[in-house]
């Protein structure tokens, strides 16, 4: 059903295409907008609705995805906005968005936008998240995993490694379904 060596679909970049050549500056202004501000609130969600917030706010990567889908200059600037939003609706997450949710929808949507193999996308998915997570957690001291996890060992640094690529195809094919689906309105 998944074959990781698969070629990626042609669809994201017409999708791209498509928005770069028939959007206005300021539609995809508001769309980004609109994006940063569903990021938020989807990473927010983890603090206001405790248990069943946890499972909405790693949906946070989908719009920084799907802006980074228009091209990586939008998606930057969806990423910054989300991170400023962030300040004023719940700083706490401001450890885990940045390094994490954040920098996997701009590598995922780079990635399927410009790689022409899903092996090649998982891969700039997975480094990208994997270096996101071991930033807060060995050099900041952020413990992402909470408190069991925090000295260094390379067995965990395999496990985050295996976990990031895991999580990067899961989002790369999840990437795809969304597009597939949003296709009509976006283009």
């Amino acid at each position: 059903m998944f074959r990781i060596r698969k070629s990626l679909p042609f669809f994201p970049r017409a999708v791209h295409r498509s928005i770069t050549l028939k959007w206005s500056p300021s539609e995809k202004m508001m769309f980004v907008a609109l994006l940063s501000a569903l990021a938020a609130v989807f990473q927010s969600a983890g603090g206001f609705l405790p248990g069943v917030g946890f499972f909405i706010s790693p949906f946070a990567t989908a719009p920084i995805f799907m802006a980074t889908l228009i091209s990586f200059r939008w998606g930057s600037i969806s990423y910054l906005l989300t991170i400023l939003l962030l300040v004023l609706i719940q700083p706490s997450e401001l450890m885990i968005f940045p390094f994490t949710t954040g920098v996997l929808g701009i590598a995922v949507g780079w990635a399927i936008r410009t790689q022409a193999s899903r092996l090649n996308a998982v891969f700039i998915g997975g480094i990208m998240l994997f270096i996101g997570i071991c930033i807060p957690l060995y050099i900041l001291g952020f413990p992402v995993f909470g408190p069991g996890v925090t000295s260094f060992s390379w067995l965990t640094v395999m496990v985050i490694f295996g976990f990031s690529l895991i999580y990067s195809f899961v989002w790369i094919e999840f990437g795809l379904f969304l597009i597939r689906r949003l296709r009509k309105f976006l283009t």
